[in-house]
């Protein structure tokens, strides 16, 4: 009886370990918050206009409480700063990607990411690309150019990939 009750814990103990050790995290995919129009003293890399900045600080008041490992962004001026915010209070960097590197390459280094959350700031033609490539088939095609509330979450438990999407 003693025997059989030790089985039992050492058991339980087990799956409670493997649970433990599944990797569990989530990307999240955002496109750039709304941009300044461009005029004629403007080159194509345009900033945030009033309403992306307020909607950058939204993004950081909605994830700040989770744990990042990464923050990508392209290197144009309104994805950064649409990732700023949450870097400063995150205290990490952001870094930089190409907005045409939705490549294998890039999502495997993502995907290696276990433990903690990732941010990856994107465009209307890319954000597509990399949700469908980060759960393996096509759920989503190219954003509309008006749409810059959208937030993509690939939610990864042990190897199993799930899909969420809301606004913010």
């Amino acid at each position: 009886m003693f025997t059989a009750k030790i089985i039992k814990l050492s058991s339980v103990l087990t799956i409670t370990l493997l649970l433990a050790s599944c990797s569990r995290n989530t990307i999240y995919i955002v496109r750039h918050a709304e941009k300044a129009t461009a005029n004629a003293n403007m080159s194509s890399d345009v900033p945030l206009s009033a309403e992306g900045s307020q909607r950058a600080q939204n993004l950081k008041t909605l994830l700040q409480g989770h744990d990042f490992a990464a923050i990508y962004s392209t290197p144009y001026i309104r994805t950064k700063t649409t990732a700023q915010p949450l870097s400063e209070a995150k205290q990490l960097p952001v870094q930089l990607y190409s907005p045409k590197d939705t490549t294998d390459k890039f999502i495997a280094h993502v995907k290696s990411i276990k433990k903690k959350d990732v941010l990856i700031v994107g465009h209307s033609n890319t954000v597509d690309d990399l949700v469908n490539k980060l759960m393996g088939k096509d759920l989503l095609t190219d954003l509309p150019e008006t749409e810059y509330d959208n937030l993509f979450m690939v939610k990864r438990k042990g190897k199993k990939y799930s899909f969420e999407r809301m606004k913010y």
